[in-house]
């Protein structure tokens, strides 16, 4: 079976701020070199600087579709790459997006080389974010986002058709919503999702070091 890709969101927990925020980063660079697992962190926006140079992948939570200029309050993907930024999730279930912004927050980040993660909370917006061409898009159904139970489980069919979707072989599909375990891991890989996207299974563990190890462990 493949190596998975693991995407940790730190939304805004306190978990996941300031201090902690960057203990959480070394925890992940220390796991991703134990293991050799793709692991890719991302830290809230205004901590982003202090997130660079640990060895480790960071990606944005959010950016804008603009580029520099009078767009006070906005996120520019070249202040991003200022701080190490090498990414940034668009459109996640917190934060939704109209199709045509999802196309140009795409678009802006492919012209400056940063990766595009595109969440979609069913199939057929899987099909629509799709033809877009992201790198990656994460199938989330809201309903299972912080509940502990893995789509995977709770609906293999949505995973397994999400796949079947995406018609481009450069935009790949990863699993997202109730992610804990490395057996969630699994079960993502073997319905065609090259990898995961979560948050409170690891940032609201009581140890998030061995819960990282835990998913990469299956």
């Amino acid at each position: 079976m493949q190596k998975p890709i693991i995407i940790l969101n730190y939304k805004t927990y306190l978990e996941s701020s300031g201090d902690k925020g960057r203990q959480l980063t070394w925890d992940a660079r220390d796991v991703m070199q134990e293991t050799g697992i793709r692991i890719i962190v991302c830290p809230q926006t205004p901590e982003l600087f202090h997130h660079k140079g640990y060895g480790i992948e960071v990606f944005a939570q959010h950016v804008d579709p603009i580029e520099p200029g009078s767009h006070t309050g906005h996120v520019l993907p070249q202040s991003l790459q200022f701080c190490g930024v090498t990414g940034s999730l668009i459109n996640h279930s917190e934060d939704r997006r109209p199709l045509e912004e999802i196309k140009k927050c795409v678009e802006v980040l492919r012209k400056h080389g940063m990766t595009s993660v595109v969440c979609a909370e069913s199939i057929e917006k899987v099909k629509e974010v799709s033809q877009f061409k992201p790198d990656y898009v994460a199938i989330e159904p809201p309903e299972l986002i912080g509940s502990g139970i893995p789509v995977s489980k709770a609906d293999p069919g949505i995973v397994r058709n999400s796949v079947k979707a995406v018609t481009d072989p450069n935009v790949k599909v990863l699993c997202g919503a109730g992610i804990s375990k490395g057996e969630d891991v699994k079960a993502a890989l073997e319905l065609g999702t090259v990898g995961v996207l979560l948050a409170s299974g690891v940032v609201k563990a009581k140890d998030p070091k061995a819960a990282l190890r835990d998913l990469v462990t299956y």
